[in-house]
This record gives C-alpha cells, sequence and structure tokens, in this order.
C-alpha cells in the first residue's frame, strides 16, 4: 500500500476542494493519505475582516497542520497552492523552506511529487506555479510525476488547475474529476516507485 501525503495551502477553499478530490482517488486506488494544510501567515485581524477568509479557514478548521514527518512518512506528496502573481503562496514556501533537515540527510529523494494550483482567470500563472514548485522537487531529488494527457478530457500537462473567477465560483466537476483520477495516479505511481 502506498503512503500519499497531500499537502497545501488554500485561503478560501478552492485549492481544499482539489486536495479532497485527489486524496479520495489516492484512497480509491488503495493508497493510506495524510491530508495537511500549512500554517497561515495572514493575521488574524485581517482573516476575521473578511467574509471569504473565514469561511475558507473555517472549512479547514479540523485538518492538521503539516510537519516535516508528514513528508518523510510519505511515498508520494502531492502540493497544493494558490497562486500568488505566477508563483507559490508564502504559506506554503514557508514549510518548503523548512525542508532543509529532510535535504541535508536526503529524505525525500526518490519519492514522487506532484502538483495542483489554481488562480483567478484562465491565464493566471497555473502553468508558472506548477513550474516554480518542480524546482523544490528537483533539489530534493523527487521524481516528477506530471498528468501529461493520460487522464480523458485533461487540457493541462502539469497537474490539476481550477480557475475562482472573483473567488465565488466553486471548483467545477470536470476540475474534480481530473484531480480524483490524478490522485489515483499519484497512488499506483507512488506504490511502483516504493516497490510496494
Amino acid at each position: 500500500m502506498a503512503k500519499i501525503t497531500i499537502v497545501y495551502y488554500s485561503a478560501y477553499g478552492h485549492t481544499l476542494d482539489l486536495a479532497k478530490a485527489i486524496e479520495k482517488g489516492a484512497k480509491e486506488a488503495g493508497a493510506e493519505t495524510r491530508l495537511r494544510k500549512v500554517k497561515e501567515l495572514v493575521p488574524d485581524d485581517v482573516i476575521k475582516g473578511s467574509q471569504g477568509l473565514s469561511a475558507g479557514h473555517a472549512l479547514q478548521k479540523d485538518i492538521p497542520e503539516a510537519a516535516l514527518g508528514d513528508l518523510e512518512w510519505a511515498d508520494g506528496i502531492a502540493f497544493g497552492t494558490p497562486t500568488r502573481f505566477g508563483n507559490t503562496t508564502a504559506q506554503l514556501r514557508n514549510f518548503l523552506d523548512q525542508t532543509g533537515p529532510l535535504w541535508a540527510k536526503g529524505a525525500l529523494a526518490g519519492k514522487v511529487a506532484a502538483f495542483f494550483t489554481g488562480a483567478s482567470t484562465p491565464h493566471g500563472g497555473h502553468e508558472t506555479t506548477i513550474l516554480t514548485l518542480s524546482t523544490f522537487a528537483y533539489h530534493h531529488g523527487m521524481l516528477i510525476m506530471p498528468m501529461g494527457y493520460t487522464i480523458k478530457g485533461s487540457g493541462d500537462p502539469y497537474g490539476p488547475t481550477y480557475v475562482s473567477g472573483d473567488g465565488s465560483k466553486p471548483v467545477g466537476e470536470e476540475e474534480t474529476r481530473l484531480a480524483y483520477e490524478f490522485g489515483k495516479n499519484l497512488a499506483k505511481t507512488a506504490q511502483k516507485i516504493a516497490g510496494k
């Protein structure tokens, strides 16, 4: 049985929706999973002053925060973040920047890495965010599993994505399906690589 960690940041809940679909797919493929959010860096008063942020955080109140051990435990890891100006959010970057001790001992080398993201517009940085995240995997010696065009209907070879518009548009049925299939592929790939 493969062990899959899904570690993500989600402000309004959209990236969480993709993370849950990936986890569901991985479980369907027989994997043991851990769903983990990263630490929030936005001040509490800012969150309380925004209806969208408050609602997004309420959705995640019972999800554990990611720890380095969650990465070390896994055979495959899916990293998710909304885009911030075509790049990774500070919250996820902050967590990844703490992985130096894992890098020093090669703890993530040979593990499967996969990525997912979203933006408010169709060309709002999906590709650049995933490509930027991939450099983290390169430095750790991880094996990158893209979505490719292996999933029927996939229009993005990098990984599952969504478009949120002004933040009120939910993750769609097709976006959810692709994330679910991606999770299944991640579990199967990690199981092969780990020799389980």
